[in-house]
């Protein structure tokens, strides 16, 4: 069978039951066979602000049936109550491969395997790097972020054998997708993040394929794609203006 994936990143708060509406509908022309996942700065509330209540979107993404994401800068925090704070309400899934607590320790996991279109699916998430040991800040920062790509190579490789597609949930841009692609031929999609590309088309780096939205919940890119047959579809689905409160 063909897995369709649906594909939101950078919606910056900016997405609303309207829009949420129209990518459950296309979730449910195949829900056995379809994912949804959303890569990355999805709340509105920026990297070093203080969410006054739970963000808006969470409930949104619920609704629109995404199920695995990753994390953008916006969801970041140095501080682990507010950290927590940004993350309040969201539901699904959230992996980030290169997240540490200070003592090493993993705050969200770094894979998840399901099953959809009779197809075993390895995931691994990573973002941008917030605070690493070498900054100033790393003596405040509850967290520490390493380098993404070897942080998901180190993942992908592992699924590998043990799943029919490995894809790559990331919030890092699209010039190092393209890296990571080169540097980790065990991915079969890398869904990005970050840069706000508006990609009408996923590009191809070697066996990979890449995508990316735009921004601000203009377009779900929606994908259809099998092992043996490779992309059979793509386009970029143009979401309704939210409404204006």
């Amino acid at each position: 069978m063909a897995l369709t994936i649906l594909h939101l990143n950078d919606l910056h708060g900016g997405f609303g039951p309207e829009r949420a509406a129209v990518v459950q509908a296309l979730r449910d022309e195949n829900p056995a066979g379809t994912l949804v996942v959303d890569c990355g700065d999805a709340i509105r509330a920026g990297n070093l602000a203080i969410p006054l209540r739970p963000e808006a979107v969470w409930a949104d993404l619920a609704a629109a049936g995404v199920e695995v994401g990753t994390l953008g800068n916006r969801e970041s925090h140095v501080m682990e109550s507010v950290f927590r704070r940004k993350l309040e309400g969201a539901s699904h899934a959230l992996l980030v491969a290169n997240l540490f607590h200070r003592d090493g320790s993993r705050p969200l996991p770094d894979r998840l395997i399901l099953e959809r279109a009779g197809l075993r699916i390895g995931l691994v998430g990573a973002m941008v790097p917030m605070v690493t040991e070498r900054m100033a800040t790393a003596a405040a920062s509850a967290y520490r972020w390493t380098p993404p790509i070897p942080a998901i190579a180190a993942v992908a490789q592992e699924l590998r054998s043990e799943v029919d597609v490995v894809i790559a949930l990331t919030h890092i841009g699209h010039r190092q997708d393209r890296a990571l692609a080169e540097a980790v031929p065990e991915l079969d999609w890398i869904l990005g993040g970050h840069s706000h590309t508006v990609l009408a088309h996923p590009e191809r780096v070697g066996r990979v394929w890449i995508a990316q939205t735009g921004s601000h919940g203009r377009f779900v890119g929606r994908y259809r794609w099998s092992p043996s047959e490779g992309l059979l579809e793509a386009e970029l689905v143009p979401l309704p203006a939210p409404r204006k409160p």
